[in-house]
């Protein structure tokens, strides 16, 4: 996290102190001027396209593109890290030699240059390229394990478009190493700025308030309590800073006197307003009032550390004046049109992954382990749902059961008299109701043919019962054939 600062890389004063026996002619005004305009200038450039970027980058489903949400747990332990790792660069550097660790993290930032400006690049070539160019898809995956316990370490997908911007960042990666030029490092410097603004989300504005609370009192102490920044600052050759030349108008290209802007200075306050921006769009009100109100605020706390540097001619932690600004401009405008509550509570994570489930809150459990235990057995024990299904398939199947489990008769109702021989063949069961030898309706039965049909004689009445119902049963059978 570097500080807005006045850094020749012979190691020389702004002022022009004597290095090696030798004085440094000051710079001019003019010289000045088009350094730290210049350094305004591509400050703004990657947090404005990178917010841009971040909203499509939220909405997007490629696994390569997912962005890094930082949590407030993660923003509150950064500033810590940051410490630790700036000391431990400061120590690296007083105990061993400063050529070989630079050579080792020149190494490092080689590579991840040229992936972060293929990245950059990437969606501005793809419009050059004609409609008939042969594009084909790769992914490379790299996983751990095997079955059930693989795990994904590195997910990439890429077409041939990405290898042709590959190949020409590689050229401004090998330009870098051989020569160590300050565009090279400046083009470097934009796409790591570009693409952490574009990947890394605050989830909500509470994290970004307390992420750069907690780096505004980092910079400040490492600045003007400690001379560690300065030192790493000066002594560390990775594009992790943006230069600028004092005297390029004296010097051309081989100017030596830079103006710098450390990396931390436009990501940290960048992805704070690329957080606004999304809340501006969540809002669905088509107007941008905190994105633009954030940026105005970026350019005038950016403009008052430029100020206050070259005034007193001393090092100025850039974040002791853009964190008030980042923070203050955008609460004021929050506080008259009465939103203060809806952007605090905005959270920009559910963009992301809008179909992903999300747990909002916590069932309650009450009762004992005991109590518990038996209201699980008896939701078990109850009776359990019958699976709903398709009423055209029940009709088939009750169709097919009726044909082929006919009803018996009910022989209660079939009349007990020999009429039903009597019956044409084709006839339905012949009941008590419509007995041929019943006597009409309203008129009693006929003494004669009743003590035919029910003799007196026991025996006879079981005789002719049992024979009744088995000529009853052998016409059924036949009807039923």
């Amino acid at each position: 996290m570097d500080s807005a600062l006045s850094d020749p890389h012979n190691g020389s004063a702004e002022a022009g102190g004597p290095t090696n026996g030798t004085t440094r002619p000051p710079s001019t005004p003019e010289g000045i001027a088009l350094a730290y305009g210049s350094l305004l200038l591509m400050a703004l450039l990657p947090i404005f396209f990178g917010a841009l970027r971040s909203v499509r980058c939220a909405r997007g489903k490629n696994a390569s593109d997912m962005p890094e949400t930082i949590t407030s747990r993660d923003a509150a332990r950064f500033p810590i890290i940051a410490s630790c790792t700036l000391l431990g660069l400061y120590l690296f550097f007083k105990i061993f030699s400063q050529e070989y660790i630079n050579l080792l993290l020149s190494m490092y930032f080689f590579v991840l240059g040229i992936l972060a400006l293929s990245h950059t690049i990437s969606p501005f070539m793809n419009k050059f390229f004609p409609a008939n160019f042969p594009n084909r898809q790769y992914q490379l995956l790299f996983t751990q394990g095997s079955g059930e316990n693989k795990e994904e370490i590195i997910n990439y997908e890429f077409d041939t478009k990405d290898l042709v911007c590959l190949g020409l960042s590689s050229i401004v990666g090998v330009w870098y190493l051989l020569r160590k030029h300050w565009i090279a490092n400046n083009l470097f410097g934009l796409a790591f700025s570009l693409n952490g603004v574009e990947l890394l989300h605050l989830n909500n504005v509470s994290t970004g308030c307390i992420l750069l609370g907690g780096l505004f009192i980092y910079d400040v102490f490492w600045v003007f309590g400690t001379n560690v920044m300065v030192t790493v600052a000066k002594s560390f050759e990775a594009p992790i800073k943006l230069v600028f030349p004092q005297d390029l108008l004296e010097k051309g290209l081989e100017a030596d006197n830079f103006a710098m802007l450390g990396l931390g200075d436009i990501v940290i306050p960048g992805i704070f307003i690329a957080l606004l921006l999304r809340f501006d769009i969540s809002l669905k009100k088509n107007t941008h009032t905190y994105f633009y109100t954030s940026f105005a605020a970026y350019i005038f706390g950016l403009g008052l550390t430029i100020f206050i540097m070259h005034i007193f001619k001393h090092a100025q932690p850039a974040l002791l004046y853009l964190v008030p600004a980042c923070i203050g401009f955008p609460v004021l405008v929050a506080l008259a049109k009465g939103e203060v509550t809806e952007m605090f509570s905005y959270e920009s994570s559910a963009e992301i992954l809008p179909h992903t489930p999300r747990l909002t809150h916590f069932p309650t459990v009450s009762g004992s382990p005991a109590s518990l235990a038996d209201s699980m057995q008896q939701k078990l024990a109850g009776p359990r749902r019958r699976r709903p299904q398709n009423p055209s398939a029940i009709g088939r199947f009750k169709k097919l059961k009726i044909g082929l489990h006919k009803p018996k008769p009910n022989l209660s109702s079939i009349c007990r008299c020999p009429c039903h021989l009597l019956a044409p063949p084709g006839t339905e069961k012949v009941e008590q109701a419509a007995c041929l030898r019943r006597a009409p309706s309203g008129a009693g039965p006929s003494p004669g043919s009743y003590e035919e049909s029910n003799p007196k004689d026991p025996a006879a009445v079981t005789e002719s019962k049992e024979g009744t119902e088995t000529s009853a049963l052998k016409g059924l059978e036949k009807k039923e054939k």
